[in-house]
């Protein structure tokens, strides 16, 4: 069932707020406006990049009707169970949007591929997966440390020099793009400007081999003196 049919079913009217994140496409705050409501943006949680509960109690107003968490980069939507406690007190039915899967169906080895970077990258942050969530590493995504934007694209561009097919997950945050920026408040999201100007993807996707592994990860390390390990 497509983010509108779920929306009108749980009662939603235009007119209302519903809740979403802005480090995400832009597909769930379009299904919002496609059925009359107004996007309400909230922070992200800075290690899974999805909506933080603490944050959407935060953006709750008497015009709220639903809150609608975003799976990101194979990590499922959110502390589901930490938001429906948010919402119960309103009785507010929480949304799932659902993401298209990416065409590769081999999870097991995205995921072997990830626990290999997470052992041997430094000088990044590597993902990280809430407890009891299954993460499918649809991107792998790390955050370059240092100044923010100028740092993180320099990496990319020495990554790209070196071979590595990287990309920005994320280049602009929905509530920073024209067509939103127009038609609702724009709040103030520092952890989602922070990973917005942090978060690079590295290719697990298009490695096959330990060798190609190997590679990557000697790549990225070899940057690594240029900015500051993570703790």
């Amino acid at each position: 069932m497509r983010t509108e049919e779920k929306l009108v079913a749980a009662g939603v009217r235009a007119g209302s707020e519903i809740i979403v994140p802005s480090f995400a496409t832009a597909e769930a705050a379009v299904a919002v406006r496609n059925v009359g409501a107004f996007p309400v943006f909230a922070d992200i949680d800075p290690a899974t990049f999805c909506l933080d509960p603490a944050a959407v109690a935060g953006a709750l107003t008497s015009r709220t009707a639903a809150v609608v968490p975003v799976p990101l980069f194979g990590h499922p939507a959110a502390d589901l169970s930490a938001l429906r406690q948010v919402a119960s007190g309103r009785a507010l039915p929480v949304v799932e949007h659902s993401e298209p899967a990416p065409a590769s169906p081999d999870i097991a080895r995205r995921r072997s591929h990830a626990a290999y970077l997470d052992a041997h990258l430094s000088g990044v942050v590597t993902p990280t997966a809430s407890p009891g969530a299954e993460h499918r590493y649809d991107s792998y995504v790390v955050r370059v440390l240092g100044n923010g934007r100028p740092d993180r694209d320099a990496f990319a561009r020495a990554l790209r020099a070196r071979g590595v097919r990287c990309h920005v997950p994320v280049q602009t945050p929905v509530h920073r793009l024209p067509s939103f920026v127009r038609r609702t408040r724009v709040p103030w999201l520092p952890e989602t400007e922070r990973a917005a100007d942090e978060c690079l993807a590295l290719p697990i996707d298009e490695v096959s081999s330990l060798r190609e592994l190997q590679r990557l990860v000697s790549a990225c390390n070899a940057l690594g003196g240029l900015l500051p390990t993570a703790a």
